[in-house]
């Protein structure tokens, strides 16, 4: 129950030095230059020559699977659980998408609650794509209050020829119910919203805001490097307060000026170090539209893309523990899982040990060695 990480650089994300790291049970105890526990039964972890950074946070996955533009067919796999390991994610929150028929709340749940037994911390989102929302009682408000494991609402397309077309209204409504819930649930109550390629943009959005006393903060818009256009609004919407989310999963469907570590280096030098947040779009699909509207090929979403481009990023030149901000520290505060996203006393032990060539060799979630030495100790249960 008691590890030791011995003689470590850690990044917390900012930078402390090289340190010991003393853990008990689920959570980080002691961090000090030298800790000397020759006395009690300790699991001693060599740290030397590798980097000790938080374990990354991902804000929107379908882990229960996702897809079906293309049919049946095209209804993408859920999440295999050493994906999320090997990708050094040790957080992770299932959404919806565009099918809530054959995919649904409860599935979501089940699998969340799977994924949690097998050894990672994991969170869902209320809803899909569509307004009215699809909710577990029929009631946002309730659902934050009695359903312990929904922090926010979402993905609600907007400006997308998939969506419901909601009106001002019904977004008010939602991220009024979304406020409350949270307010009331001690959770963030986040309303995460895909922004498709439509010409209106992040338009509703700022309607809300304007006509209502709903802070900005209230909405994580998602995709925001989807197009050129709709990344230079995102500057804008963040020189209001807002928060804007990069989608690490692109594939050949994105340019390559809008990778997502190129966005949050603009993002970054602009003074928003603070609002930027990755997410994977993990197993959801990627579809590709022609200008009609029709469907004429299809990708998926990798969690592992998120190692990528952060990886991509420090190889580029941006700063260390900025760019670690954007999927630890960052996402914690937004979506309010205080217990997350730094390295320190009191928080929980969810730490990636990475080598100096920036390979990921171990990986620690509460406290548990999930990997070691670049090689996965626990699978998931049909793996």
């Amino acid at each position: 129950m008691i590890k030791l990480v011995k003689n470590v650089e850690v990044f917390s994300p900012n930078f402390l030095g090289k340190k010991d790291i003393l853990i008990a049970g689920s959570k980080i105890v002691v961090i000090e230059d030298f800790i000397n526990v020759d006395s009690l039964p300790v699991e001693k972890i060599d740290g030397s020559g590798l980097i000790a950074v938080p374990g990354f946070i991902d804000s929107h996955v379908h882990i229960a699977g996702g897809g079906g533009e293309g049919g049946f067919k095209t209804r993408t796999p859920g999440i295999v659980f050493s994906d999320l390991v090997k990708a050094g994610i040790t957080t992770v929150v299932g959404c919806l998408g565009t099918d809530g028929v054959t995919r649904n709340l409860k599935d979501l749940y089940a699998k969340a609650k799977s994924l949690e037994e097998e050894g990672i911390n994991t969170y869902i989102y209320s809803g899909s794509y569509r307004v009215p929302l699809i909710t577990f009682t029929g009631n946002l408000i309730e659902d934050f209050i009695l359903i312990d494991k929904v922090i926010g609402a979402g993905e609600i397309a907007v400006s997308d020829h998939r969506s419901s077309q909601p009106s001002v209204d019904e977004l008010k409504r939602i991220v009024a119910d979304a406020r409350v819930g949270g307010i009331l649930s001690n959770k963030a109550g986040i309303v995460n919203i895909h922004v498709g390629d439509g010409k209106s943009m992040l338009d509703i959005l700022y309607e809300v805001v304007e006509t209502t006393e709903i802070p900005v903060t209230q909405f994580l818009p998602t995709h925001i490097n989807r197009n050129k256009k709709l990344f230079e609004e995102g500057l804008n919407y963040a020189k209001i307060g807002g928060f804007v989310d990069f989608t690490t999963s692109v594939g050949d469907l994105l340019e390559e000026d809008l990778q997502a570590w190129k966005a949050v280096k603009i993002y970054i030098e602009n003074g928003f170090e603070n609002q930027v947040t990755m997410s994977s779009d993990g197993q959801g699909s990627l579809p590709k539209f022609n200008e009609k509207g029709q469907f004429i090929g299809l990708g998926i979403g990798k969690v592992s893309s998120v190692m990528e481009q952060f990886k991509s990023a420090v190889k580029n030149g941006v700063p260390f523990e900025k760019i670690l901000k954007a999927i630890t520290q960052n996402p914690a505060k937004i979506l309010k899982l205080s217990s997350k996203g730094v390295i320190a006393p009191g928080k929980d032990a969810d730490i990636l040990l990475f080598n100096s060539d920036l390979n990921l060799d171990s990986v620690l979630c509460m406290g548990k060695l999930l990997m070691s030495k670049e090689q996965i100790l626990v699978k998931g249960t049909f793996e």
